[in-house]
This record gives C-alpha cells, structure tokens and sequence, in this order.
C-alpha cells in the first residue's frame, strides 16, 4: 500500500494558518475520498477539511489546538491508490513552504521560544507567538520586551507574519524599545477586563470562539475608526407594491424566496459607482480605493452570532442574480458552509435590522472598510403626497436608513449624499421592472 501525506489546505488567499478545532477520525479508521477527516478554524471561518485519498488514516501528526501553516503535513494516509508526485497536493508557495519547515524542523527551538516569551521581562504579554513569527523574533535578535511591542492584526491581537515583515521593514527607523519599558496597548489588543459583581444564583457563560472574534474586532473597529452616523427615511412603496406582485411566481419559477434585501444591495451597488470614495480602505495614510464593488451581507447565525459573506462585483448582477446570490450566501452561512474567500474582501456592508423589528439601528464598520448601512423595518406611515391636483394624505410603506462611515476618510458632506442616493434609487424603483 501507498502512503500519502495530507496537508494543511489552502483555504483562501489571505489563509497562511488554521487552528485544528476537531479531528472527526482517529487513527486506523477507514476514510472515503472527500470524507471529512477534521474541522480547522481560521480568523475568517471554521471549515471541514476532506481527504484527498481513501484509505487508512495511519497517522495524525498535529494536535487539537494546534497551529498549522498552510501546506504543513498534518496526517499520513495509507492508501491502495495509485499516488503521483503531481496528484499529492497543490505545492505551497515558498514562503508557506519556508513556514512548514520552520515548524517541522525546529520543535526543541519551538519549545524554546516559548518558554522564554512566557519569562518575567514579558510579564503581562499573553498573547500567542505561532512558531514562524517565534522563529522569525530569533533570526532577527528581537527581544521578547520588543515582540510584545509589535502591533498585531491577527486573532486576539496575535502578531502574524505580515505584522513581523512589516516591523521588520520600518525597524531601522524606530527607536529601540528599551527592555524595561511597558509596551503601549495596540489597536488589536486582548478585550479589557472589569471587575464584575458575581451572585451566586448567575449563570456564568464563556464565549464561544466566534462570539470572541466578534467582540474584538467590534471593539477594535471603535478604536481605528471615529463613527458618524446620518440618517435618511425612504419610501419604498413602489418595491413592497412590485415584490407583493411577482413574489409567489418568481418562487413557483426559482424555487426560492424573493426578499428585500436583492433590492438594498442593487440601489447601494449603484450609489457605490456614483460615490467611488466610499469604496475605499485606509492604509495609514494612504487611502486605497477599490475597484470592485463587493457588498457583505450580515447573516444572523443560529448560534446568534453574526457573519458577514460578500458578493463580489454586485454590480455586476441583475435583481434576479442578486436575489440567488443573497439566499445562497445566506443558507450557506447558516449551515457552515462558507469558504474563507466567500468572508473576505468585502468593501462595503449592509445589515439588515429590520429583519428584527427594529425601525433603525447604528452599525459598527466592518474594517478595513470605512462605512456600513443599517436598514430599518419597513412600516406603513401616512405621508403627504404630491398630486397635479393638490396635495394628498396617503399610506406609504417606509424605513429608515442608517449610514454609519469613517470620519477620518469620509466627511458628513459625503457621508450623507451617498445614503440620500441609496434612498433615491429605491424610491425610483420601476414599477413596470420584468424579472
């Protein structure tokens, strides 16, 4: 019999690592080709990952709670298989591949490491150093006092190996951090604790690893980001009048519901081409504007939690498109089926609060994004309307739009004009629109 080595998959173009969560096979089980033999988290999305191979898993070469470089060897499969160089896995790249060999190769270093970032000159740093940004602080004689110091972007604050290239880059252009000095709290810090008054009939709940990723980087976007929030009411009567319409024959023909939130996502895509700086992100002091419009959709989990898949060039879509793309991306947050692309990349975000009976809301910025629209319940109200015979009371069908943005970037002038455009391609919506 043949052996295999199943590695560590690429999971996206941003994935350097995962986290083991699970392995759903022990060894010696017998494995289908594209079973699932285990769960890996990355800061993006918990997946399952699929053998390449059926056969015998031998052997597992990584534990639970590790962390492991894309491309590293995590299992050995034993297989009857015929087995090529060229069918084992797609070759890592040379610095994913520089990766697994640093963690494969150096485990006592590894330990080492370890243990001395954990000493007193780094008391109160308890954040995790994965072994490539360890290896990396030891090649390049940064001491533990000064790999604290380093602002993280990954998970909890962790110090990635882009946060040490980077370093790295603008080191010689840094006053030394003396070994005795307290490093100052990064953007990405670990969440602060309070003091919290604890009876004995309260229930206490840990967090669950994805409520933790939402409350850091909801509090981190509070910090990178000062929020301003403008608020516009629509009339949307012409879109409740259309969809109540058409609703049960485009399921009867698309097998799928018809909901309102296709429509908020094509009147954002075309206020986004009017307004191209409010596509934008903020790298230092550079802006960068994007060229694609993809627009995250926030999911509610049944968890409770949230999640944020996009739909890249949105576009690009018509009504119809958009409404196949939002019920996939939803049914597929909804049972973990995402991949991690699906998550990232996103340049604008909608939430949709009335979907909870709540009439307006004032949404946190997904960063490195610069603005967010809340969409409120959408409820009948009298309003005045305009007539060549004088003015009418009529029942209209309206909601409140709440468009919080970057102030650094996006100034009220701005801010404003581009939610008072969102407004006024759903108020001009067609009544006449074919599917």
């Amino acid at each position: 019999m043949a052996t295999v080595e199943m590695v560590m998959p690429k999971m996206g173009e941003s994935i350097i690592e995962g986290t083991i969560l699970t392995w759903l096979k022990k060894e010696g089980d017998k494995i289908e080709q594209d079973e699932s033999v285990l769960e890996v988290a990355t800061d993006k999305v918990d997946t399952e990952v699929p053998a390449i191979y059926g056969g015998i898993l031998k052997q597992i070469l990584v534990k639970e709670g590790d962390v492991v470089a894309v491309g590293a060897t995590i299992a050995i499969i034993e297989t009857d298989e015929e087995v090529s160089q060229s069918d084992n896995t797609e070759a890592p790249s040379p610095e994913t591949a520089n990766k697994a060999e640093l963690i494969a190769a150096a485990p006592a270093q590894t330990a080492t490491l370890v243990e001395s970032i954990s000493s007193d000159d780094s008391k109160g740093d308890n954040r995790f150093y994965s072994p490539l940004v360890q290896s990396i602080a030891k090649e390049e004689n940064i001491s533990k006092a000064e790999l604290a110091a380093i602002s993280g972007t990954g998970k909890d604050g962790r110090v990635t190996k882009n946060d040490m290239l980077q370093y790295l880059k603008n080191r010689g252009q840094q006053k030394p951090l003396p070994q005795s000095a307290t490093p100052k709290p990064s953007a990405s810090a670990p969440m602060p604790k309070v003091e919290v008054s604890i009876s004995a009939h309260d229930e206490i709940i840990e967090m669950d690893r994805m409520r933790k990723m939402i409350a850091q980087r909801m509090l981190d976007s509070k910090r990178i980001s000062p929020h301003v929030t403008s608020f516009v009411e629509a009339d949307v009567t012409n879109i409740v009048l259309w969809r109540n319409k058409v609703k049960d024959a485009y399921k009867k023909k698309e097998g799928e519901a018809l909901t309102f939130t296709p429509f908020f996502v094509q009147a954002v895509a075309k206020a986004i081409r009017d307004f191209p700086m409010i596509n934008i992100s903020v790298d230092g002091e550079n802006i960068i504007k994007k060229k694609d419009i993809n627009i995250g959709i926030a999911v509610a989990l049944p968890s409770g939690n949230l999640i944020v898949p996009n739909i890249k060039n949105a576009d690009q879509f018509n009504l119809t498109g958009l409404s196949k793309k939002v019920n996939d991306l939803a049914t597929r947050a909804r049972n973990n089926k995402l991949s991690p692309d699906e998550l990232g990349g996103g340049t604008y975000t909608i939430s949709n609060v009335g979907s909870f009976g709540n009439v307006m809301g004032t949404p946190i910025i997904m960063q490195p994004q610069v603005a967010i629209l809340a969409v409120g319940a959408i409820t009948k109200k009298p309003a005045v309307i305009e007539t060549p015979t004088g003015d009418v009371i009529a029942i209209r069908h309206k909601m409140f739009l709440s468009h919080s943005y970057d102030h650094r970037v996006v100034d009220g002038s701005l801010g404003g004009m581009f939610v008072r455009r969102v407004a006024d391609y759903l108020e001009a919506f067609d009544l006449e629109t074919e599917l």
